[in-house]
């Protein structure tokens, strides 16, 4: 038998999350892979998600299946619980605390397919260790999620800590994604611009940073930016997670100039609504339109 194709495998963990906004605790499905597979299901991509949860928690994996995304779970002894609480009305200060963590992943958890990328996303240090990384750069460009290697749990809180083994690492990875802090932890930069050159120069050839109301790509040698500009801010978790994996797709079909114009407007329509992004095509197209003759005049 002739292993399955899929355009991009994820793997990390779903999540059940606990979100405590102005002092109101929300609860429901969560995680980078459930942020990010969504919106590939949902714009055509066909998509596997490799994942760990404890047996009873498939309620989790129902949002994902709806879109059209394939889900492959490995037994777990829990799943993961995340709580992130907002600090501030914007949601952009919060307080990430790690309540439970599911087991991690080995060579012999990933299905042997054909993937066209492989985007590993895990939510903090200990998921995926670089070993296992480096036998998925055989199968194909592996696109990583730097948070799972710079956050770090200490207890229940979850810290940012440099990667002791960033430039080995990083070889390895052709898409990688980040944010100001975790470039920060890296590079000791607060400059977006020098976080992206420099990272580039350690190994990714694309490099995806995501800050407050704009997306930064340095491609091909170039930088590409693109505003992220919410009408309203009612779903702030999981925008970065939304950005990438989005980035990512667009790769198998744009260039990288168009692939962060679109990836930019979809996560703008994500942060309107709680949950992920539920969208269509149609609509990422319009809010393009709108969001890029705003920036021309």
């Amino acid at each position: 038998m002739q292993p399955e194709n899929v355009d991009i495998l994820m793997i990390g963990h779903v999540t059940r999350d606990r979100l405590v906004i102005r002092g109101r605790t929300e609860t429901g499905a969560g995680g980078a892979v459930y942020y990010g597979s969504i919106p590939l299901g949902r714009l055509g991509f066909s998509t596997m998600v490799v994942t760990r949860i404890h047996p009873g928690d498939e309620d989790l994996l129902v949002d994902m299946k709806a879109a059209g995304v394939q889900v492959h779970v490995i037994s777990s002894a829990q799943t993961s619980e995340m709580e992130n609480v907002y600090q501030s009305d914007d949601q952009e200060r919060r307080q990430a605390r790690a309540l439970r963590v599911a087991d991690a992943y080995r060579l012999a958890d990933v299905p042997l397919l054909q993937a066209r990328v492989i985007i590993i996303a895990p939510l903090a240090a200990g998921e995926v260790d670089l070993a296992l990384m480096q036998e998925l750069t055989q199968r194909a460009p592996v696109a990583l999620d730097v948070q799972g290697f710079v956050r770090v749990r200490e207890g229940q809180n979850l810290v940012f800590r440099d990667w002791p083994e960033k430039r080995t690492g990083l070889t390895h990875v052709h898409y990688l994604k980040l944010d100001l802090a975790e470039g920060e932890i890296l590079t000791g930069s607060q400059d977006p611009e020098v976080i992206v050159r420099t990272l580039a120069q350690w190994g990714p050839s694309e490099v995806v940073l995501t800050y407050p109301g704009a997306v930064m790509v340095y491609a091909d040698g170039q930088i590409y930016r693109a505003p992220i500009a919410p009408r309203r801010q009612n779903g702030r978790t999981g925008r970065g997670d939304t950005c990438f994996a989005t980035y990512v797709g667009c790769r198998l079909r744009m260039a990288p100039a168009e692939a962060t114009r679109f990836a930019a407007a979809l996560t703008s329509l994500k942060l309107e609504n709680p949950g992920p992004w539920q969208g269509t095509r149609a609509e990422v197209l319009v809010r393009m339109d709108d969001l890029f003759s705003e920036t021309a005049s």
